[in-house]
């Protein structure tokens, strides 16, 4: 059993090495900066203390989380020039992107099921979105993920590896399992049980929400009530189809026609590029956002520039 693994390198060609250490540095700070920000926002400020904005504070957490298992440690290797990781490093690491990519999953459903409710059932949104049951939507999910992950660590990094050389960049679950000697196959069929189950069942019920929703929409006479009501949807179907989209287009597609760099790169998409945008997604045109900045930040500000 080896004692480090070693990791790909990102790019083969050692001059692109600091440019890329410093677009990564600067993409892992503005998505600390911004999910950091809508964690304390959506905290600090009374009018942001709604179902919808504490599902927004999960998802910054599930995507701060995903970010800083892997790109901490990526940025490291870069500076020290040594892509290797140790073993317990890549079981944690493993373990801990498996719980936040698929809790952002349910998390994201349960966001549609938060805007169903919102739209077709107002009347009774404080009833049917109670605090328990938006705490119920997220803890269950994270105990779920949190077995799952454990569940697959566990049989990768108590089987034989046959090889030290990880074909990716982090400790990918599915990379690792085609490191394994005998039970690989069967781990690796597994996890895609698992991967399909976990992406069909959410996205199935985000498209339900949205049908149904589309229906009460169509039912409304007011052209402006259509017009309010699906524009507090928009940002949520943005967050979807771009995070969706990426992992469809990483793990749907045969590995056979998948060369290393679109892997690579689909694996920045929706591991740093995606957490970094969905702050800024929810908070572009966000009335309620841009308000509640100014509320805790701007007073803050303006206290500072005064005594100083």
């Amino acid at each position: 059993m080896p004692t480090d693994l070693i990791l790909s390198v990102f790019s083969r060609q050692p001059e692109l090495q600091l440019t890329l250490f410093w677009i990564f540095l600067i993409l892992y700070v503005f998505t600390v900066v911004g999910n950091l920000g809508m964690i304390i926002l959506t905290k600090l400020d009374a009018h942001l203390h709604t179902p919808m904005y504490f599902f927004i504070r999960h998802l910054a957490y599930m995507d701060l989380g995903d970010a800083t298992a892997i790109y901490p440690k990526m940025l490291l290797n870069f500076v020290m020039g040594q892509y290797s990781i140790s073993y317990h490093t890549c079981a944690i690491q493993m373990a801990l992107f498996v719980v936040f990519v698929v809790s952002e999953l349910f998390i994201l459903s349960a966001m549609a099921y938060d805007r169903y409710v919102a739209i077709c059932n107002p009347l009774l949104y404080n009833v049917m979105m109670s605090w328990r049951r938006c705490h119920v939507l997220v803890g269950i999910p994270y105990l779920y993920c949190t077995i799952q992950a454990l569940l697959f660590t566990s049989k990768i990094f108590t089987s034989s590896f046959c090889t030290s050389l990880l074909s990716h960049f982090y400790c990918d679950i599915i990379s690792a399992s085609f490191m394994l000697c005998s039970n690989g196959q069967d781990i690796a069929s597994l996890i895609n049980g698992f991967a399909i189950f976990n992406g069909t069942s959410t996205l199935l019920l985000i498209i339900l929400s949205y049908l149904l929703i589309l229906l009460a929409l169509y039912r409304m006479r007011s052209a402006e009530g259509r017009k309010k009501a699906f524009s507090t949807c928009a940002s949520h179907l943005t967050v979807v189809v771009v995070f969706f989209g990426t992992l469809f287009f990483m793990y749907v597609q045969p590995r056979s026609a998948q060369s290393s760099e679109i892997d690579i790169l689909s694996s920045v998409l929706y591991t740093l590029v995606v957490p970094m945008l969905n702050p800024l997604i929810y908070s572009f045109r966000n009335k309620e956002v841009q308000n509640a900045f100014y509320r805790v930040f701007g007073k803050k500000f303006k206290v500072c520039i005064l005594r100083f």
